[in-house]
């Protein structure tokens, strides 16, 4: 089968791929709730971490690399904020809560996150990293134009009227 035979039909953008991870963790939560299983929030995370690495287009590699982390914290957050609203203390409860479950969670977010690393890496994160360094050296090797200082006009902050006066005769 050649290269064309195994890729997907299925291409994502990188905020589907990060509303993916977010989704599906969320749902982890729902479903550690319901089962009790603890694991089941960390392997969503990773799964479904993993399957947008895997399925975004490769041009936005290096905007979906950079999210697990904060992924995994919103959902955590969000999950722990709900939480939070039922305690006397709603400060200590979140701080608590959110601490145990980064702390439980921190393997979990771990192994998604060099996954999707790894993932990304096979499939050109590095030749993005080359695109965006040549870029911003471009960038940086044009002048920059000098702007004089120009003073504000008198009255700048004084309030204007548009339009004219209406005459009600």
């Amino acid at each position: 089968m050649g290269e064309k035979g195994r890729r997907s039909a299925v291409r994502l953008t990188a905020r589907g791929a990060i509303a993916l991870a977010l989704v599906s963790t969320l749902v982890g939560y729902v479903l550690t709730a319901l089962f009790g299983i603890e694991h089941i929030v960390g392997a969503a995370f990773v799964v479904s971490s993993t399957l947008g690495a895997l399925l975004v287009n490769r041009r936005e590699l290096l905007s979906l690399v950079v999210t697990p982390p904060l992924v995994f914290f919103c959902a955590t957050l969000f999950v722990e904020l709900g939480r939070a609203f039922g305690s006397v203390s709603i400060v200590q409860s979140l701080a608590l809560g959110l601490y145990t479950s980064l702390t439980r969670g921190a393997p979990w977010l771990f192994a998604g996150a060099a996954v999707v690393l790894a993932v990304t890496w096979r499939r050109g994160l590095r030749d993005n990293v080359r695109e965006l360094r040549a870029e911003l050296k471009a960038g940086a090797e044009l002048p920059r134009p000098r702007q004089p200082f120009v003073p504000e006009p008198e009255g700048y902050f004084e309030p204007k009227v548009y339009g004219t006066p209406r005459n009600d005769d």
